[in-house]
């Protein structure tokens, strides 16, 4: 990367870079550890209203590691893959036994640490810490991909690997926290996916190999996934009187722990007091997709088995996975 294309970045991103609540002057390493574990496969949009109620809930690591499990699934509710915040109580409890509460500078201490892979490391320590560290996600392998012409298969960790070697030998040693915002922001704002880039606001267009060759729409090289499996779920929506009822889901697999509606049974038919569809929905993970039907039934008494709450309840305490949230205007109808 030539020196000119370094300073262009910078200058760029000093002069366009959006104001995000964990863009703070002097950021702590608590702040954009959390942010960057919250923003992994989320909208940054859909990341600032929990990032404020997390940390009115865990102003420090220390409160972290102590917040309630049911507490912290209810403040993720809705982010998806909640194994994250598990991780981040996970890693918060080791700091506190075994760093003192504080996040090491060393990106190689760091990727020790639940959660943390190279990208959060290089985040962390150059970002809260100055640490020249390189900080290679998706946006930054598409932004150099097209940047530098190159075919590489971005899906494969020897291409991850290249690349952030690359990016370490660039990298401004006095700023490598601006350095990587910035190549994280041009392609999150400008050098978008699926051949929509802004071209024209980008401080490299006019050294940008794919923009120069028309190579844009087939950059970045990136192999094709494999299918997801289907599965097909019939759930219930259990009512007696003013409650619901919900199951706990397993404390290992997906969705571990979280909140969910009783899958289809033999239901007691002297307590049935009616039933009628619910409806259809889909919600896609990474691996699966959850293809579901729903009955809402009526009870003239409560089933053993089941945690029967209140929508006072589900709301205050209750993490209820966002795959359901195609049921959830009929749950308390």
């Amino acid at each position: 990367m030539l020196p000119e294309m370094i300073d262009g970045l910078t200058a760029w991103y000093d002069a366009n870079k959006r104001e995000l609540p964990w863009r703070e002057p002097q950021p702590s390493a608590y702040h954009v550890w959390l942010s960057e574990i919250m923003l992994q496969q989320t909208r940054v949009e859909a990341v600032k209203g929990y990032y404020g109620r997390f940390l009115e809930a865990a102003p420090t690591i220390a409160a972290l590691a102590r917040l309630d499990d049911d507490r912290l699934l209810k403040l993720w509710e809705g982010l998806g893959y909640y194994s994250r915040a598990r991780n981040l109580k996970r890693t918060a409890q080791i700091l506190m036994r075994e760093h003192g509460g504080v996040l090491p500078r060393d990106p190689a201490e760091l990727i020790k640490l639940p959660g943390i892979g190279l990208y959060t490391a290089g985040a962390v320590a150059s970002i809260a810490y100055g640490v020249p560290a390189p900080a290679v996600d998706g946006n930054v392998l598409r932004v150099l991909a097209r940047a530098e012409g190159d075919f590489s298969n971005i899906a494969l960790e020897q291409t991850k690997k290249a690349v952030a070697a690359r990016l370490l030998s660039a990298m401004p040693k006095h700023a490598p926290g601006a350095f990587n915002q910035a190549l994280m922001e041009l392609g999150a704002v400008v050098c978008l996916p699926n051949g929509a880039p802004r071209c024209g606001q980008c401080p490299w267009q006019n050294s940008c190999a794919a923009l120069r060759e028309g190579l844009i729409g087939q950059l970045p090289v990136k192999s094709a996934k494999k299918p997801r499996a289907v599965i097909e779920r019939r759930l219930f929506i259990l009512r007696c009187g003013e409650r619901l009822a919900l199951r706990r889901r397993p404390e290992h697999g997906l969705l571990a722990g979280l909140w969910e509606l009783p899958e289809a049974f033999a239901l007691p038919g002297d307590l049935v007091v009616s039933r009628e569809s619910a409806g259809s929905a889909v919600h896609i993970f990474t691996h699966r997709e959850w293809h579901m039907t729903a009955e809402r039934v009526v009870l003239s008494g409560r089933i053993e088995g089941f945690s029967w709450i209140t929508q006072e309840e589900l709301e205050r305490e209750f993490a209820l996975p966002s795959a359901f949230s195609g049921f959830r205007a009929a749950l308390f109808a």
